[in-house]
Formats: C-alpha cells, structure tokens, sequence
C-alpha cells in the first residue's frame, strides 16, 4: 500500500476536494491531519504546500504507516489525535493554520476480519483502532455491568431496546463468555427486529466501538486542543459520519462548549474560539453518494479561529 500502490483499497476518502477547499492552504503554513488512514488527505495537502510548508499526520493504527509517503515536509506522529497539542508542542509546531478530521473507521478496517469491526464477518470481537491498547469489545461485552452495557447500547447505538440488550447478553455469558461476532449475534439474535437486521446489528457493533476507543471522549479533547492550537485566522475541518460526532463538532463550533449555552464577557459579546464558516454542514453530492456509500451519512463542518 505505498505510495502510487493500492491505496484504493484503504478507502477513498469523502469529500476529497471540499475538504481541502475548507483547509484554505497557504503554500508556506504548517498543517495537520489528524486521521491519515489510507493518506489521502495528508497527499492532497502536500500536493498544495511549498518546500517551507509542514505536514503534521497523525494516525494509532499500525496499518495506516504502510501508506506513508517519502516526504520531508511530513510528520507522521503514531498516536490519538487526543495527545494533538503535546504532540504540535514537541515537534515545533504551534501554531498551525489548518487542522483537518476524517472521523469515523476507516474501509480498510472494516473490510479486515481479524480487526472486529464488521458484522460481515466473523472473528474475535476486538474492534480496536489502537491495537496496542488493552480493552477490547470482547472485554466489555463479557465484563461491564447491566447497567454499563444498558448505558452505552442506548447512548451510543440510540438502540430502542437497550435494556433488554443488555440484560440479554449478561444472561447468555452466565454460559460461557461471548468471544466472537457470531457468538454475540447468536445471543441476541431474538432481539433483533425482522427486516432490520443489519441496521440493528450496525448500531450494536457502533456502540462497542464507540466505548472501546473512547471516541467521544477522544473527540471532545480533540477539539479543546484544536482551539489552542490554531493561529488566528487558522481553518478547523471536521467530517463525522453519525449524529452524535457531529452533535459534539457542531456545538463545539457554535458556543465554544459541548453542552450548555455560550458564555458572554461583561459587554454581552460571546466567548468562543470559532465561528462557522457555512451556516449548515456540507453534504456529499448524490453523484458521489452514488460511487461510494461512506458519504451517505458524512457531514463536513467548517470553522475559522477567532
């Protein structure tokens, strides 16, 4: 998967041009990527800097540096987007002008069986991005309580019957522990509504991904750090690809907070980091929907550092 090879087969990334656009490069700045995956955002940014500009990538999945590309003007830092400030700090690279976020799971992981990630396979129910890291799915389908399980189902997979999930699966691994993603569907395959099959099953294995990376959180600090690190004037792109990434980007954007109204100074003016730059979040083209089903659900946010 180098350079020039088969990176087709990672996945191609939604909204190539838009999100470059939003990015508004100046060949000279100092630029961040903070989702490198198959590295197609990260060449498309290098395409448009010039000797003086940097690249800093970030990606915590072993398999996204086989698709590094031999450049001087890139950075490529193997860790969370959590860790961006300490990391821009320790290479020099504060401020910067553009931070760009693909979130979400790469094709490339969905389509390897061993990762977990798919209900299209079957293999260990493991789904972790890092894989270094210590929890997996198998871990909290067979050692979270009720009522963890209850909480993550219903905030995270928006699953009707989260509590009856729950209940479900800590009752079936009083049997033996559910290693598997057959071993799982099989436990709650009675919940499962008729006709929705894939849908339900799509939320189920969203909530588990979501508390194994701990993305909401992750995301949350992202941001924060975004806000330190941009200069003024500095570009912020964000794309999700469910309601409860974009909820957080959208608020964060807005009032400067996740939750909460936006706080003013003593004159009423308010106190927040970004303005929107588009008054609503850019959708893909029907065209594009048509060629690659990942942009259905994508939606790009875009803001400028005040």
């Amino acid at each position: 998967m180098r350079e020039g090879g088969r990176m087709s087969e990672y996945h191609n990334p939604v909204m190539l041009s838009e999100c470059i656009e939003a990015v508004a490069i100046k060949p000279d700045g100092v630029y961040v990527d903070v989702t490198f995956g198959g590295g197609g955002h990260s060449r498309e940014i290098l395409k448009h800097l010039s000797a003086k500009g940097r690249l800093l990538a970030f990606d915590q999945d072993v398999d996204a540096q086989q698709n590094i590309p031999n450049d001087d003007r890139l950075t490529f830092i193997d860790q969370n987007f959590r860790f961006l400030k300490n990391n821009c700090r320790l290479h020099g690279a504060i401020p910067v002008d553009g931070v760009l976020a693909d979130l979400g799971v790469s094709s490339h992981q969905f389509d390897r069986p061993e990762r977990g990630f798919s209900t299209r396979f079957d293999a260990e129910l493991d789904m972790r991005m890092d894989q270094s890291s210590p929890q997996t799915a198998k871990d909290i389908v067979n050692s979270y309580s009720e009522s963890d399980l209850h909480r993550i189902f219903g905030v995270y997979g928006e699953i009707q019957n989260a509590k009856s999930l729950a209940k479900t699966i800590v009752t079936a691994r009083l049997n033996a522990p559910i290693e598997t993603i057959a071993g799982l569907k099989e436990a709650i395959k009675n919940l499962i509504p008729k006709g929705k099959e894939n849908k339900y099953l799509a939320q189920v294995f969203q909530a588990l991904r979501i508390e194994v990376n701990q993305e909401l959180e992750a995301l949350q600090d992202f941001l924060l750090q975004a806000a330190d690190v941009l200069a003024v004037g500095g570009r912020l792109v964000v794309m999700s690809y469910h309601s409860l990434e974009d909820r957080l980007v959208k608020s964060f954007i807005a009032k400067g907070k996740f939750r909460g109204e936006v706080e003013k100074d003593f004159f009423g003016n308010e106190i927040k980091p970004f303005e929107s730059v588009t008054r609503k979040a850019i959708v893909a083209s029907e065209d594009e929907i048509k060629q690659n089903n990942r942009a259905r659900s994508a939606k790009l946010r875009i803001a400028v550092k005040i």
